[in-house]
């Protein structure tokens, strides 16, 4: 009987995870990472599962629960690059220097040639220099120093290399500031390439776009924020639901994610205008009733 609820737990864990990638994949990352957090509780020990929870913990800037799961599946065999570079980063981004050159130490003895370690292996010694020199000194973030990193040092086929460097695109950086439309816009870039260049993105846990994404996720946070100090919880948590808006309103926001009225008022009237069929009566609409709470869409400057 026992046996049978592990194997069901370990199913219901893949489930789970599926359903947080699909959720990430639609740029959902709380939905993600309540999706990861349950397939964790179903299956302790599933390693993909630990990494992507691991990796969305350290984006939402909660560092130390992200090191205790990377730790409980850093010594597993085969070693995981993944997990000793990320854990590398975060040792060192909390100053814990002899963890970050230990870990980046065993990832070389494994792959003594992995030419991204060994830079970051680099960096960990001179900032630790520095740490000892002046405190106050600033560190480059090791984190940005994968976006730095040329495309040239990836294998892609001539003809995606071509229209990238065409469109000076040099490094991983420069393609997450770029979608998948505006690449597949230029000339003589088609789907194979697309997916080449998605591909790549997706083993570093990276997707086009992404930098845009972030940056207009910032805003909304900053937005939130600036609504929160004047508007009282119970009303910026309203579900949606509550608000009786048409139907077609409704479905709009639906699509959009959005699910309390605070939601709503970190967008923008481009950002509802660009849901299909949402026209300037619904918008009228949606406006009409923030202004019955004494709030408004989010403006852009």
């Amino acid at each position: 009987m026992v046996e049978t609820q592990n194997v069901r737990d370990v199913a219901g864990a893949e489930g789970l995870f599926d359903r947080a990638m699909q959720a990430a994949a639609a740029d959902d990352v709380a939905a993600a990472m309540d999706l990861l957090e349950q397939a964790h509780a179903a299956d302790p020990e599933n390693g993909k599962v630990i990494f992507k929870l691991a990796y969305y913990l350290d984006l939402e800037g909660e560092d130390q629960r992200a090191i205790e799961l990377y730790e409980f599946i850093a010594d597993r065999q085969p070693t995981h690059e993944g997990v000793l570079l990320n854990l590398s980063v975060l040792y060192e981004d909390a100053g814990r220097y002899d963890e970050a050159e230990e870990t980046l130490h065993r990832l070389l003895s494994v792959k003594p040639d992995h030419h991204v370690a060994r830079r970051y292996y680099g960096h960990v010694d001179s900032s630790f220099g520095m740490a000892i020199a002046e405190e106050s000194e600033k560190r480059f973030v090791p984190r940005n120093m994968l976006l730095e990193q040329s495309i040239t040092d990836f294998e892609l086929s001539v003809r995606a290399r071509n229209c990238l460097k065409k469109m000076n695109i040099r490094t991983l950086g420069d393609l997450l500031k770029i979608s998948e439309t505006e690449l597949m816009s230029y000339k003589n870039f088609g789907e194979t390439s697309l997916d080449e260049i998605k591909d790549l993105l997706t083993r570093k846990g990276l997707r086009l776009g992404q930098a845009a994404e972030e940056s207009l996720q910032a805003q909304r946070r900053e937005a939130m924020k600036a609504v929160a100090a004047t508007v009282p919880p119970a009303v910026l948590n309203k579900p949606v639901g509550e608000l009786e808006l048409s139907v077609r309103a409704g479905k709009a926001l639906e699509l959009l994610k959005i699910q309390t009225l605070g939601d709503i008022a970190a967008r923008t009237e481009a950002e509802l205008l660009d849901v299909k069929n949402f026209g300037q009566t619904s918008l009228d609409e949606i406006k009409k009733k923030l202004g019955e709470f004494g709030m408004t869409l989010r403006s852009v400057d």
